[in-house]
């Protein structure tokens, strides 16, 4: 992924169009080594595009910039008003294409009109989900999670799960390392799936639970623990069913569920990282052995973990085997 084009329109909502600005737009950081893209902004009539919070943008490129893009964002416009024609094409374009197509909160709206939902699982901002669902019928709304990747279009929940949806497409094209250095440099959680390859249930969530977040940190410190049920109630001083369902209430997930991703996103990192053996990397996470490793990551990510590691092995992890 080089080239990533934004498209807006009058009425574009400046938190969804800044965070895409926030992942896609930074400039080369040396202390992250992190990837630099070609970012541009695009409109059907470059000029001034009035924006949704008492202040406009000047844009200067139009829809022609978004014929070669490897991923082509629709930024949200307050009030789903009726889409531009020209938009609507370089969506459908983009997506024949097999490029990337991100439509975040209501800019799925867009992806509506332009036939992309039809029988495709999406996500929009809960608000407007009712209207989403009866526009259009023949797509798969999910109106519970915070985003949703089917094929290679992804759609976001709105405002901050637009981060979250980013995060995710990074990781995609370039690896877990490179997705959570640049959630530090925003000063957010790192992206994590809910553990399917292709439908993202939720990101699982961040360590700040209500009376949880010290049990949360200490379980990522001890991944190759028990973490049993049993084990975490004990520490926790409550019953095991107290636990499980408190532990359900702030997190919003499982603690299998959890415990198993935050394995498979250390395994993900030392995958990238390192050239251990698979087993060394399964006992290190807290998987015990490498079948089971395999078993969940391929179920997870879809891919083997050697399968990823060729993919999203990092250059420091080459040049210790001289590779």
């Amino acid at each position: 992924m080089k080239k990533v084009v934004v498209v807006v329109q009058d009425g574009v909502e400046a938190f969804g169009l800044g965070a895409m600005c926030e992942v896609w737009a930074e400039p080369y950081h040396p202390e992250d080594d992190n990837p630099v893209f070609d970012f541009q902004v695009v409109t059907p009539r470059p000029g001034r595009v009035q924006g949704s919070s008492g202040f406009d943008l000047v844009v200067e490129n139009g829809l022609a910039q978004a014929a070669d893009a490897d991923l082509v964002c629709f930024a949200p416009v307050r009030g789903m008003p009726e889409p531009d024609p020209e938009v609507l094409e370089v969506a459908r374009a983009a997506d024949a294409r097999g490029a990337w197509v991100f439509g975040h909160c209501t800019a799925a709206w867009i992806l509506g009109h332009a036939g992309l939902l039809d029988g495709r699982r999406y996500t929009t901002h809960w608000r407007h989900a009712a209207a989403m669902a009866e526009a259009f019928p023949a797509g798969i709304l999910d109106p519970e999670v915070l985003y949703v990747q089917d094929g290679r279009m992804v759609t976001g929940a709105g405002s901050a799960a637009g981060l979250d949806a980013a995060l995710h497409l990074l990781r995609q094209e370039f690896g877990a390392a490179v997705a959570a250095t640049t959630a530090r440099r925003m000063v957010v959680p790192p992206h994590r799936d809910g553990g399917q390859a292709q439908f993202i249930a939720r990101a699982v969530p961040d360590c700040r639970a209500e009376t949880l977040g010290p049990l949360l940190e200490w379980m990522l410190d001890h991944l190759a623990e028990d973490l049993s049920v049993t084990e975490l109630a004990r520490r926790s001083h409550l019953s095991a069913r107290t636990f499980a369902r408190r532990f359900r209430e702030e997190t919003g997930t499982t603690p299998h569920a959890w415990i198993t991703a935050q394995r498979l996103v250390a395994a993900e990192e030392l995958l990238e990282t390192t050239e251990q053996p698979v087993e060394w990397i399964a006992d290190r996470v807290g998987f015990g052995n490498a079948a089971t490793l395999r078993h969940h990551f391929t179920r997870g990510r879809g891919v083997s973990p050697q399968q990823y590691r060729r993919t999203f092995r990092r250059p420091a992890a080459l040049a210790a085997t001289g590779g």
